[in-house]
């Protein structure tokens, strides 16, 4: 398989940890020089406060901020930059929506349809509301296999107001059918928020075709910065969004008894944005776009499918989730030889690095009946000859750990 980039154009893998197997690219990607360069360049070159300055460099500084915004929106093919909001990251979004709009849209009574491969940022913020609030919880089954089940639609979805879930799981690498299970939601009037953390580096997203209400995901899953995440919201909604915190920049006027709000986006942008760092995301989509979204797509897909065809053939090796075919960009698994603990620490040794625990999905495990699994996660800069070296060392640990202990005398 051919190498989708040049690892050396990511400067990590040429410094002291030149020789590492990266596998963990699923909690976070490491990032190209260009990206790296346009933090950089913002703070020597763009810095100034937006919005406000009469001056050049203030203007300019807007002027880049809102290009940003429009870049976003083309990446996404939203309908209008004022549909993109820019947040911390993906958890941040996702508390925006149950803040801003669930908590006023809602009432007491109503039903939130979650599924059981959430992560726990698309968990935890409908629990705290619902007990605030007095609305209900109930999750989407999924199957053996780690798929939805998509049977008996209109009993799920009946009573159901708002539906949130994943896109990827960041678990079982599931790609869900999200077209055809907004589509279906729409029928019975649901409100409809995915998760992108794990798509949108490995698929084209295209949120008019999809009929998302609301969507999220975090720039340093998408090679990136950290800090910074991106929330769209479709346009019917923004008249019941209301603020989600309160201060400078998203108001248009206050006295000492009133307030008069912006309108989205910029309402639910209080205070000074991470601005290097959206400056930067707007490189990091030229980047995207230079490799192209297809190219990637395609890469993911071989590496994903090569990295389960060997694990597949590891006897006493439980791959958890669906087929290669109905999976991207992540594979976890677990033996009965080895906590997936001791054996990220083993394979650390040998500067292989995945990611080893409960991923912050501990209901889903829990499902799985399995305290933890290790995951092996795809980054462009991924090649076939890192998941070979990958299956060498595991190979090698899963043999040592299955001979039995010599007594010693």
């Amino acid at each position: 398989m051919k190498n989708l980039v040049n690892k050396n154009n990511f400067p990590i893998f040429s410094g002291r940890f030149k020789k590492m197997v990266y596998l963990d690219s699923a909690a976070t990607s490491q990032k190209p020089k260009e990206v790296i360069a346009a933090e950089k360049d913002w703070y020597e070159n763009h810095n100034a406060n937006i919005h406000r300055g009469a001056y050049k460099l203030a203007e300019e500084a807007t002027e880049l901020f809102e290009n940003s915004r429009q870049k976003v929106a083309d990446f996404i093919s939203a309908p209008s930059a004022k549909s993109i909001v820019f947040t911390k990251g993906a958890t941040e979004s996702i508390n925006l929506v149950a803040g801003a709009w669930a908590r006023y849209n809602l009432k007491k009574g109503d039903t939130i349809l979650l599924t059981e491969m959430e992560h726990h940022a698309n968990i935890v913020p409908w629990q705290l509301l619902s007990k605030e609030r007095g609305f209900k919880i109930k999750y989407w089954p999924i199957s053996q296999a780690g798929e939805l089940i998509m049977s008996n639609l209109d009993e799920l979805f009946s009573g159901v107001k708002f539906l949130s879930l994943v896109h990827i799981s960041n678990v079982l690498g599931t790609v869900n059918q999200i077209e055809k299970i907004i589509s279906l939601a729409k029928k019975k009037g649901l409100v409809v928020l995915v998760d992108a953390a794990q798509s949108v580096v490995h698929l084209p997203i295209n949120v008019v075709k999809m009929k998302a209400d609301f969507l999220v995901f975090s720039a340093h899953k998408m090679l990136g910065p950290t800090g910074l995440g991106v929330l769209y919201i479709q346009p019917d909604l923004f008249n019941q969004m209301k603020p989600y915190q309160s201060g400078g920049e998203m108001i248009s006027e206050v006295g000492f008894k009133s307030v008069k709000f912006k309108k989205v986006p910029w309402l639910l942008e209080a205070g000074t944005q991470p601005l290097a760092q959206v400056f930067a995301l707007n490189k990091t989509i030229d980047y995207i776009n230079k490799v192209g979204l297809k190219n990637i797509k395609e890469h993911s897909r071989s590496l994903t499918d090569y990295a389960y065809l060997k694990l597949s053939e590891i006897d006493g090796l439980t791959i958890h989730g669906p087929s290669a075919k109905k999976r991207l960009g992540l594979i976890s698994f677990s033996t009965k030889i080895i906590h997936a603990h001791d054996l990220a620490t083993l394979l650390d040794r040998k500067n292989i690095f995945i990611r080893a625990g409960h991923h912050c999905a501990m209901p889903l495990h829990e499902k799985l009946n399995v305290p933890a699994t290790a995951r092996i996660s795809f980054g462009i800069y991924n090649t076939k000859e890192d998941v070979d070296k990958f299956i060498k060392e595991l190979k090698s640990i899963l043999k040592q750990w299955s001979q039995p202990i010599k007594k010693q005398f």
